[in-house]
């Protein structure tokens, strides 16, 4: 038996892939027939998408950075 590689996907086809289950025209077999990849994949990536989404527009005000005190770390 041979060895088979794994393929490694750009991250622009898994945006296309990810926007086009979004969308619910074609079912996920479709989809995954259609861009050669298994289902599962493409739900994971639906699922990151989904997920991912609110960061493109700005971060919550709540989960910002503490400010760092920089005369602790120079005295170090």
């Amino acid at each position: 038996m041979t060895k088979k590689s794994r393929r490694t996907h750009s991250p622009a086809f898994k945006a296309k892939v990810a926007l086009a289950a979004v969308k619910g025209d074609k079912t996920l077999a479709e989809l995954a027939q259609l861009f050669d990849v298994h289902p599962n994949q493409i739900t994971i990536w639906k699922n990151q998408l989904l997920e991912g989404a609110a960061g493109v527009f700005g971060h919550d005000k709540t989960s910002a950075e503490t400010p760092v005190d920089l005369k602790a770390l120079h005295a170090k």
